[in-house]
């Protein structure tokens, strides 16, 4: 039972019950914001006390209804506060990851709310350098182990709900496009077999060199999910480079305002691409509206055991979605059975058939070339024809 007012005014239990109602509002906004189902739980509710105050909330409660608004929109929504009250707490907010306000197209500032997870608050949490103090470094800990356990939350939605669900997800579009790679391990190019039949259009750039050449904004920070991975304990099989995570044009512009990660030129991103590539790593391109015909807004580089893309589709909370420009074949005549590719194959599509030989189930190549660049006979070729991936979620036991 909740404790009696005194003196007309609210009893701690009252304030207590009003805040956690202004953030399961602010929840409902950062979720709709967002592509990804979130359940509205304790755990959601545990992240946004760690990042937001109630002058936050009474913020982002302003959004809704609508995800992106200029400032004289805001200034209806928020009639108690003074543009420049508005402009400090969004700045604030940007800092946290939580908005993002660069200007439009037509040069005026646009504020908008960005969700927790893909791509908002958890990715440039994990961009960032990690803190020096130890009781920071464990705070950082605390909140990886809440999304960790937010993502489980999500996947055991998913597979509650699996039927009506993944219909859903089959309608949406590519996530991101997979860049592939196009040279084996020394600088020879890997060799494209044939093309496939599809209908004549104009494809986006093919090649990293051809996207970064593109961009004259060009930001690098820490990969988020290698950084999220080794805040829970995790090792990278590959022992990747942390510093691979770029953003191109206004995201760019964005992240290095923000602090979450620092100006490159060309000539250092293709560098770091370049290691990306030696390391093992898959590229994997994100376009303005999820249309891969506008421009890169950023480019993940990818290992098999710490990408999230991977990650939360064995563990059955989303599908992989992606579009790619290549499939891989494997010469039966030349194959000798190693089971290299079988390793280093993010999708695990590659096994041994009876005769000791490398297959492919090419509904669930990604056409990232991982195979082919590392294969020691060159038995890897490569078919070409832009298409789209589509592979549902795994329906997990329970």
């Amino acid at each position: 039972m909740k404790e009696m007012e005194i003196f007309g005014k609210m009893s701690i239990t009252d304030e207590k019950d009003e805040i956690i109602k202004k953030y399961q509002t602010a929840a409902k906004a950062i979720i709709k914001a967002g592509m990804m189902p979130f359940p509205l739980t304790n755990t959601f509710i545990e992240i946004l006390k760690y990042y937001l105050d109630e002058e936050d909330l009474e913020f982002i409660k302003a959004f809704k209804m609508k995800q992106s608004m200029t400032m004289e929109q805001l200034k209806k929504k928020l009639k108690d506060m003074s543009e420049e009250e508005i402009d400090r707490i969004a700045q604030k907010l940007a800092k946290k990851g939580f908005i993002f306000n660069q200007p439009s197209s037509k040069g005026f500032i646009v504020y908008r709310l960005m969700p927790i997870v893909m791509i908002g608050t958890f990715e440039y949490q994990f961009m960032q350098n990690l803190p020096e103090s130890e009781a920071e470094l464990n705070r950082i800990k605390k909140i990886a182990e809440l999304y960790e356990k937010l993502l489980e939350e999500l996947a055991g939605k998913i597979q509650e709900g699996y039927d009506t669900i993944v219909p859903v997800f089959e309608k949406q579009p590519s996530t991101d496009r997979t860049v592939t790679l196009l040279s084996s391990k020394g600088t020879k190019s890997i060799e494209i077999n044939e093309k496939m039949e599809v209908q004549e259009q104009v494809l986006p750039a093919q090649t990293i060199e051809d996207i970064i050449n593109k961009f004259d904004d060009i930001a690098v920070g820490n990969c988020f999910c290698r950084q999220y991975r080794k805040m829970l304990g995790h090792t990278c099989e590959l022992n990747a480079p942390m510093e691979t995570c770029f953003t191109f044009g206004k995201s760019a512009r964005h992240v290095i305002q923000q602090g979450f990660g620092r100006r490159v030129s060309k000539e250092e991103a293709l560098k770091i691409m370049k290691e990306a590539e030696e390391a093992g790593l898959i590229h994997k391109a994100f376009h303005n509206s999820s249309n891969i015909y506008k421009d890169e807004n950023s480019i993940c580089n990818c290992c098999k055991d710490c990408c999230d893309i991977f990650n939360l589709w064995r563990m059955g909370a989303t599908p992989i979605i992606t579009s790619t420009n290549y499939v891989s074949q494997i010469n039966q005549d030349i194959c000798i059975g190693c089971g290299t590719c079988i390793e280093r194959c993010p999708m695990d599509t590659i096994s041994l058939n009876d005769d000791n030989k490398a297959v492919v189930n090419e509904s669930h190549c990604i056409g990232c070339g991982i195979c082919a660049r590392f294969c020691p006979e060159e038995a890897v070729t490569l078919k070409e024809g832009m298409r789209r991936v589509y592979i549902p979620p795994p329906r997990l036991e329970t």
